[in-house]
C-alpha cells in the first residue's frame, strides 16, 4: 500500500502524485493534494421559495412547463414524487406521469 488516498471519484487504489495534485490513471481525476483536510464541498439546491431539496422528495410544479421536442406541457400543479437530484443545468432527474422521464430546474418547483 503507497499511503496515498483513494480516487474519489472510482475509488481506485492506484493514484499517484503529480506536483501538488493526485492524479487517478484509471478515470483521469485530478484532485490538489490539500483538499483531504479541507471538507467537500456541498451544493445545496433549494426549491422556488428557499426549501432545501433532497432525494427522494416530491415537489409540486409551480409554473407550466413545455416539454421541449414535443407538444405536452406539464401543468401547474403537478405533483412529481421521489425527485433525484443531480449536477447540471437541469437539477432535478423525475419521472411525471403521462410524460416520463426528464429533468426539472429547482426554480420552477415548490417542495411538498
Amino acid at each position: 500500500m503507497s499511503g496515498l488516498p483513494q480516487c474519489p471519484k472510482c475509488n481506485s487504489e492506484y493514484t499517484y502524485e503529480d506536483g501538488n495534485m493526485y492524479v487517478c490513471p484509471e478515470c483521469a481525476h485530478e484532485w490538489p493534494q490539500h483538499a483531504e483536510e479541507t471538507a467537500e464541498e456541498v451544493k445545496v439546491i433549494r426549491d422556488a421559495v428557499g426549501n432545501e431539496l433532497k432525494d427522494g422528495d416530491t415537489v409540486t410544479v409551480i409554473k407550466d412547463l413545455k416539454v421541449k421536442g414535443s407538444s405536452l406541457v406539464v401543468k401547474i400543479g403537478t405533483k412529481v414524487k421521489n425527485i433525484r437530484l443531480v449536477d447540471g443545468d437541469h437539477d432535478i432527474d423525475c419521472k411525471i406521469d403521462g410524460i416520463g422521464a426528464m429533468g426539472l430546474k429547482s426554480e420552477f418547483v415548490k417542495k411538498v
